[in-house]
């Protein structure tokens, strides 16, 4: 099964969306599932709305009775996200999860530059913003749940490893 990350659509009972999401959320963080299931969101837009004559802005979810994650699908997460509290299943064809399309994930406005920043531990990359800029140097670690990576930077002539964000880089 390959180790492909993808947003999947997961259908809960109305009205439990941010609680499946907080369950998604403690149930990674207690088995240590960071490295398999990498963000869940529930999509919200701002709305105004006008009550007793006064306007108000508040936020409404996108897509009520839904919550998106992004996922490596295989037996153990599919288990989880689908066994959590208030989840009734994944969106697909029978019990089979069929994951968006880049299409829809850019039309639903999700940044798909975290999705993949295509490097690896060990490869020379330059820093393109930020107070490093210009800056040359290697990869140590990659944490995709915070879309940031650790670099080996020489600063004043010291090795100093430095966190960045995926936007910050690009590959040498």
């Amino acid at each position: 099964m390959s180790q492909d990350t993808r947003w999947y659509v997961v259908h809960t009972y109305s009205g439990y969306e941010n609680k499946v999401k907080a369950n998604i959320e403690k149930i990674i963080e207690n088995r240590n599932m960071h490295d398999q299931i990498h963000e869940v969101i529930v999509p919200l837009h701002d709305v105004t709305e006008e009550k007793n004559g006064k306007r108000k802005t508040v936020q409404r979810k996108v897509f009520p009775g839904y919550v998106l994650c992004k996922m490596i699908m295989n037996d153990d997460t599919w288990y989880v996200v689908r066994n959590t509290r208030g989840v009734t299943g994944f969106v697909g064809p029978g019990s089979k999860p069929v994951p968006l399309t880049e299409e829809e994930i850019k039309n639903m406005g999700i940044d798909m530059s975290s999705v993949s920043i295509g490097v690896e531990i060990g490869e020379v990359i330059k820093v393109t913003s930020g107070p490093f800029e210009g800056s040359v140097g290697g990869v140590t670690e990659i944490h995709e749940h915070k879309h940031t990576v650790i670099v080996q930077l020489s600063i004043f002539g010291r090795e100093t490893p430095v966190e960045l964000d995926y936007t910050q880089i690009e590959k040498m």
